[in-house]
């Protein structure tokens, strides 16, 4: 059901800004940030749910938490760089939405190398 009512919000919105773009009006970049950050609210508050049950599973299994806590990292910094990218690419400057995504991409790889590392410990322990 949230999933209608955050679709119903997104068509809205874009109706709304497609009205506003024929009177040349600025305001459409405004509704349509606003509506960004309306719905991106919405996801914060389901990802509260995602983090519980991560949660929940680090009590059945014996993993170091430190990577959930990576992978939580990695999807905060992946869905920050795409809802920024979007929001510049809408606004009309796509040069900036790809430096943001290049810089993404660089933040997600320098998180992710302790897990590398780590795997490349264990693959060079089995060749041993």
């Amino acid at each position: 059901m949230t999933m209608l009512k955050i679709g119903c919000l997104g068509i809205s919105s874009v109706l709304c800004c497609l009205l506003m773009k024929e009177m040349k009006s600025p305001f459409s970049t405004l509704i349509s940030v606003g509506a960004c950050i309306l719905i991106a609210y919405f996801g914060l508050c389901k990802l509260e749910f995602v983090i519980g049950m991560i949660q929940s599973i680090e009590q059945y299994i014996t993993l170091k938490t430190a990577w959930f806590e990576i992978l939580l990292k990695i999807t905060g910094i992946t869905y920050l760089a795409d809802f920024s990218s979007n929001l510049c690419k809408d606004a009309g400057y796509s040069a900036i939405a790809g430096q943001i995504e290049i810089f993404g991409k660089l933040s997600v790889l320098a998180i992710s190398s302790p897990v590398i590392l780590a795997l490349i410990e264990t693959i060079h322990a089995f060749l041993q």
